[in-house]
This record gives structure tokens, C-alpha cells and sequence, in this order.
């Protein structure tokens, strides 16, 4: 989606977890009847691992006619990561891609030297109205070597990614390995995401195989070491250490991560690069149309007043 900058989200204590690192509680923005939460990027932490934008999206429902409508708009130098936990989004690009993202599947769209995209409700989801859209948007920045890469897209149907089920715990592998599953998904990094939906009373690890690692705690209340944490927040954990959550209600959670990047990105608005030249470079091209259109589209969202 279109990122513009909100106010920092709310910093919690971490209390007496010792491998906690960082609390995040993300501030809401309303969007005009859809809420997102924000929990990166945000001053004291710009990065977990590449993950440089985690927006919760919803849970939101539309009347009939309404829905989403985010014209196309450009990005550079990451890769779009959204994944729904309810209702459908369509995505189009300017790489010619057209697909309904339903409940459960990645899509992965890696922007490299320059893409453009649009997300909408889908015309049928539209008309009927009454469906709920939830879910989480973020961002991974690419590595220095590879911000000007080709542009690609994958998407792979909840059918698709690998499933562990036992005793309260079911865990979807959207990408990385965890639980002993690997995902199909080929990532540009190192770099891991996992859906996590826990009964009351079940627990699941967050085993120490990544540098850096984070939970986001969607929906629910968990225990981690003694201390327990209401959904949502994000809690980002020092490496190393090895972590148990234990669900005290129903929960469901966003376990992300991976290798540190070389260093911090600039953002501003869409773009992404270790450059800020090249940021200067990306808003020339979109003012003045060198951007690729996305086929079928004729709206687009303006360049932001600099």
C-alpha cells in the first residue's frame, strides 16, 4: 500500500523479560472508515531484520459498493509483503500481474529498480458488500547489491505454504524455515514469517535460529517469561536467547525476523534505498510519468508536497 508518515508508535516497558528488547503498542490511524496499526518503522527501531514496515490493516467492514481503493503508486528498493487473515484484495502491477489475494497466501512483490501497483476491493466482493478485510501489509528492504534488481513477483495460495498442527498450536510458514518446515517462497535475504494461532493454554517457540526476531501480537494475551502482553503490540527480542509464548486467551500472532541488513535505509513515501539520491531520483520519475503504468489503470496517486 501507500505509506505516509504518522506519529511514532508507543513505546512499552519491557519489564522484567530479560530478552526483550523492545516493546512497540502501534498508534492507530484511521483511513476514513479502515483502521491501520503502525508498528514500523518508528524511532527507536527502524529495522527488524529487513522488515522496515509492519502495518496492521482492519479489521474493517464495507457496506455494499465500498471497499479499498489504493491507485497505483510506485515503490523502489523493497519488497511488498501482504498476507490476509480475512476478506480479499485485488493487486494489479505494472509488470502486467493480476491476482486476488485471499486469506492465508503471500504475496511478494519486489519492487528492485522501480515498480507500480494498485490494491483494490475486488468488483464481486465490492457489490455484495458485508466482507471483513484483515490483515498485516509490511515492507522487507532489499539488500545494497540487489535495491536495483528486476522487478518480480510471486504469490503462493495458503494451499501452497507448509502447515504445523499440534496440541493448540497451528503455524502457517509464509516464508524462512521454522518448526522444521521450509517455504517455497524465494527471498532475496535471509529472512523468516510465520502465522501463529494459539489455543488458550498452548505454547510455541521462537527458536534462535534468525539474528534479529520479533513477535507481533495481533490478536489476544500472551506469557512470555513470567510477563504477560495484550495484543497488539510488537515485541522485539535480543539475539540469541531462546523464547516460549504461552497463550493466557486465544491469540494469534505474527512471528518475523532475519539477517541484519549493512545498515539503515532512507524512506520517504514509497521508496526505499540505502540512497538518498536515489530517492531524489525515484520522485523525479514519478512526477514526471517514467514510472511503468499498471495495464488497465488510468488513476494513480500524486507525488506528496515535498
Amino acid at each position: 500500500m501507500s505509506w505516509l508518515p504518522s506519529h511514532d508508535p508507543v513505546l512499552g516497558d519491557p519489564a522484567s523479560c530479560n530478552a526483550l528488547e523492545l516493546m512497540v503498542v502501534p498508534r492507530v490511524r484511521d483511513l476514513g472508515g479502515f483502521s491501520v496499526r503502525r508498528a514500523l518503522p518508528q524511532v527507536q527501531r527502524q529495522m527488524v531484520g529487513p522488515f522496515i514496515f509492519f502495518d496492521q490493516m482492519g479489521p474493517a467492514q464495507f457496506l455494499a459498493g465500498q471497499g479499498i481503493d489504493v491507485r497505483p503508486h510506485p515503490h523502489i528498493g523493497l519488497a511488498t509483503v501482504t498476507y490476509l487473515f480475512d476478506g480479499r484484495i485485488m493487486h494489479r502491477d505494472s509488470e502486467g500481474n493480476v491476482r486476488e489475494i485471499m486469506p492465508g497466501a503471500l504475496n511478494l512483490m519486489t519492487a528492485g529498480s522501480g515498480i507500480a501497483h494498485s490494491e483494490r476491493t475486488p468488483p464481486d466482493a465490492r457489490a455484495a458488500g458485508g466482507e471483513i478485510l484483515a490483515g498485516i501489509q509490511s515492507w522487507v528492504a532489499l539488500p545494497q547489491a540487489l535495491e536495483e534488481t528486476d522487478p518480480g513477483f510471486q504469490h503462493f495460495s495458503a494451499a501452497n505454504l507448509p502447515v504445523v498442527a499440534d496440541a493448540g498450536v497451528s503455524a502457517r510458514v509464509i516464508a524462512g524455515t521454522a518448526f522444521g518446515r521450509t517455504s517455497p517462497v524465494q527471498t532475496l535475504s535471509e529472512w523468516f514469517y510465520v502465522e501463529v494461532k494459539l489455543d488458550a493454554g498452548a505454547s510455541a517457540p521462537l527458536d534462535p535460529d534468525y539474528e534479529e526476531r520479533a513477535i507481533y501480537v495481533v490478536e489476544g494475551r500472551v506469557r512470555i517469561s513470567g510477563e504477560t502482553f495484550d495484543g497488539p503490540c510488537l515485541l522485539v527480542f535480543r539475539p540469541g536467547d531462546r523464547i516460549t509464548v504461552t497463550a493466557v486467551a486465544r491469540a494469534r500472532l505474527m512471528l518475523l525476523g532475519g539477517t541484519a541488513l549493512e545498515g539503515p535505509r532512507h524512506i520517504w513515501w514509497n521508496f526505499v534505498s540505502s540512497r538518498r539520491d536515489r530517492i531524489e531520483a525515484a520522485k523525479a520519475d514519478w512526477e514526471a510519468g517514467r514510472f511503468p503504468l499498471v495495464p488497465g489503470e488510468t488513476e494513480f496517486i500524486p507525488l506528496p508536497e515535498r
